[in-house]
């Protein structure tokens, strides 16, 4: 649930007097009667000095604060509620502060005590950031907080006590991260949550009394990429009720020893072998009157059964097959588990973790355990990457290489990774890429290249890479992407160039990502829209083009992709005209258009785009006269916030498109029209013309 404006009005306000109202900032709305002040999308880069002081709600968002120096809210002590989504980002003063919101910033790292002052804080909203790792003690001082939300961000790793300190939480939201296990050691520190979202995290293996929380009561690990789950997996959870394991790849589950407290467990989704190895604990689902929720996908005879429709006799086993021969070797036993690790570095054989990061090291160590899944060899100086430098680790899913100075990945360095599925060579030196420098890695799906020093894409590299879905070269020097440049990439779903040179993309540059539904191209030199290189992107549904100098939107820059495109990002460009076909056969498809900070007097019929959830048209300087009023309106008729205001004539500048009396003289006003308002807007200009005419001078608003 996304924590808007209305969720924020929840609680009751003071009133401020004359004295606060007269403060209240220039780019700001203040609601004297609700104690609330709204400074909306204003480009603000420093939190307004002249808030009042009695404000408890303070809405921030779509400004641009890279920093809030401390101090910055002592002026308002009874401030309750501050929103800061979709802003750039010491919180002294603070102290009585409820809910703080800093969803959707570009937050890549929280140091311990950053909200050490937030003693009254409850809700605390990190969704959709920046964050690899949570440091021990991060969130000490929040003795209040019942719901930590951070999904949607990057996580890795999570230091053992970084859930320390959080008496009162009740609920925790971890999915949408990549943890590739459950961080059993951190959660064990929240003895009072009884909620734990872990979906679409890629967790494979949920190991012996991985989870111990003692209150804990809803689990959900949908959408991982389970295949196997221990029998006292939750033996140290006995509160557990729900336990949602749908859309994993697990073929079956043993009895759950130590559940005893379970009532329902969701398996939908999961390709389920209803053999006689499921027997067991099909019949401890009917000892235990647990409620199981799924389909059998085989055998044959069972398919699409339900769980709870099988009797035991049903689930069959084939016979036996014979024992190996003598001469056939047997499996040999996993590595891991013994001990072994390299000296100076850290392994944590309950979570198959190895870490070397920041250690000083110039050659990549060897000697891991064989099990180990994720290895952190962050801020080292490795320089190079030698052919086999990671022998026998052959079940490593992740593998972070950032920071490291890396100029060279040699031919066969990632041999033998076979499990390998993340690859992270963020800020490094590499310029270039052999065609063979991802061979022995074929599973590679997640691939982080930004900030590096290349000038084009590394043709040829991805040939190896047919399961590659995500692709990060943001921040390089990459000038045009050319003909062949992702030859292979034939599964690429997402592709990140921001922050690149690009002035130019060949026609047939993208052809081979026919599945591409991601493409953000922002902040580059492109001159116009790439509608040539769009063709053959079925799938495509989000295109970033902001901060491009792009002067025209010409007539079909988009019908490449009319078909799949859902959120269309042209901000910050410099846009000063938009053909009227523009945006020819876009419509109701479209969730989010951005056309905010532009230079156009207008813009073509929208009317089609029914679907729009997000709509920003904020400093566009609209020429208010009568060739506008289809614009107006529809916005009219929107209920979204828009933020179109008048950039002429002078009579009508900086006033809200909706409200602006300019319009009043065309032909074709309608009487229902006057105000322009929604309901709630014409009761306050009705309230404020009621003031005006007993002569009273009405708040700002």
């Amino acid at each position: 649930m996304r924590l808007s404006w209305g969720l924020l009005l929840l609680t009751a306000a003071l009133a401020l007097g004359g004295t606060a109202a007269a403060r209240c900032p220039a780019p700001c709305v203040c609601d004297n009667l609700r104690a609330h002040v709204l400074c909306l999308n204003g480009n603000l880069t420093a939190v307004p000095g002249t808030i009042p002081q009695l404000t408890k709600k303070l809405d921030l968002r779509g400004n641009s604060f890279t920093v809030i120096p401390a101090g910055a809210f002592l002026t308002t002590p009874y401030l309750t509620h501050l929103d800061l989504q979709r802003c750039k980002e010491s919180l002294d003063g603070l102290s009585s502060l409820q809910q703080l919101v800093l969803e959707g910033n570009r937050i890549e790292e929280i140091q311990p005590g950053a909200f050490g002052r937030l003693g009254s804080l409850t809700v605390l909203n990190l969704r959709a950031n920046a964050l690899v790792y949570l440091p021990d003690m991060v969130f000490q001082g929040l003795q209040a907080l019942r719901w930590l939300r951070l999904t949607h961000n990057a996580l890795h790793v999570l230091g053992s006590e970084a859930f320390a300190a959080l008496p009162a939480l009740r609920r925790l939201s971890l999915d949408h991260n990549e943890l590739q296990a459950l961080p059993g050691e951190a959660l064990a520190r929240l003895d009072g949550a009884t909620r734990l979202d872990m979906g679409h995290n890629p967790i494979t293996y949920v190991a012996e009394e991985a989870l111990a929380m003692a209150s804990l009561k809803h689990l959900f690990l949908d959408h991982a990429a389970l295949q196997e789950v221990a029998p006292d997996a939750f033996a140290h959870s006995p509160q557990l009720r729900t336990l949602d394991l749908r859309e994993n790849q697990l073929r079956g589950l043993p009895p759950l020893a130590g559940a005893g407290g379970l009532l329902r467990v969701s398996l939908a989704g999961n390709p389920l072998l209803c053999s006689c190895l499921l027997r067991p604990f099909h019949d401890w689902l009917v000892r235990a009157r647990v409620q199981a929720e799924g389909t059998c996908a085989a055998p044959p005879d069972l398919r699409g059964r339900p769980l709870d429709s099988l009797r035991p006799p049903e689930m069959r086993c084939s016979p036996p097959q014979p024992p190996p021969s003598p001469t056939t070797p047997s499996e040999p036993p996993r590595a891991g588990g013994s001990g072994q690790c390299p000296q100076g570095c850290t392994c944590s054989p309950d979570f198959r973790h190895g870490s070397c990061e920041n250690r000083a090291l110039r050659e990549i160590p060897r000697g891991f355990p064989g099990d180990t899944r994720l290895l952190d060899l962050r801020r080292n100086t490795f320089r190079t990457v030698p052919p086999g430098a990671f022998p026998g680790l052959k079940e490593l899913v992740s593998l972070h290489l950032q920071s490291c100075g890396i100029g060279a990945l040699r031919p066969g360095a990632l041999r033998g990774l076979e499990s390998l599925v993340y690859l992270y060579l963020t800020d490094n030196r590499l310029s270039t890429l052999a065609a063979t420098a991802f061979e022995g890695a074929p599973r590679l799906a997640y691939l982080d290249l930004d900030r590096n020093d290349f000038a084009r894409l590394p043709a040829g590299a991805f040939q190896l890479l047919p399961d590659l879905i995500s692709l990060h070269l943001q921040h390089n020097a990459i000038g045009e992407l050319a003909e062949g440049d992702l030859a292979g990439a034939r599964g690429l779903r997402w592709l990140y160039l921001a922050g690149n040179a690009i002035g130019h993309i060949a026609p047939t540059a993208l052809a081979p990502a026919k599945m591409l539904e991601k493409l953000h191209l922002e902040g580059n030199r492109l001159a116009e829209v790439p509608t040539a290189a769009l063709r053959g992107l079925p799938a495509l549904s989000e295109l970033k083009l902001s901060r491009n100098p792009i002067k025209h939107l010409g007539d079909g820059a988009f019908l490449p992709v009319a078909s799949s495109l859902q959120h269309l990002y042209l901000d910050n460009m410099g846009l000063e005209r938009i053909s009227p076909g523009a945006f020819a056969g876009l419509g109701p498809k479209i969730r989010s258009l951005y056309l905010e900070s532009n230079k156009m007097s207008n813009i073509p019929d929208l009317s089609n785009f029914t679907g729009l959830e997000i709509l920003n048209l904020r400093d566009v300087p609209f020429h208010c006269n009568c060739q506008l009023l289809p614009l107006r309106r529809w916005i009219n008729k929107l209920n979204l916030r828009v933020g179109a205001t008048c950039g002429s004539p002078a009579e009508a500048l900086g006033l809200k498109v909706k409200l602006s009396t300019a319009f009043q003289t065309c032909p074709g006003w309608g009487r229902g029209e006057a105000g322009g308002a929604s309901p709630d807007k014409t009761k306050a200009v009705s309230k404020t013309s009621k003031k005006k005419r007993s002569g009273k001078s009405p708040a700002r608003a």
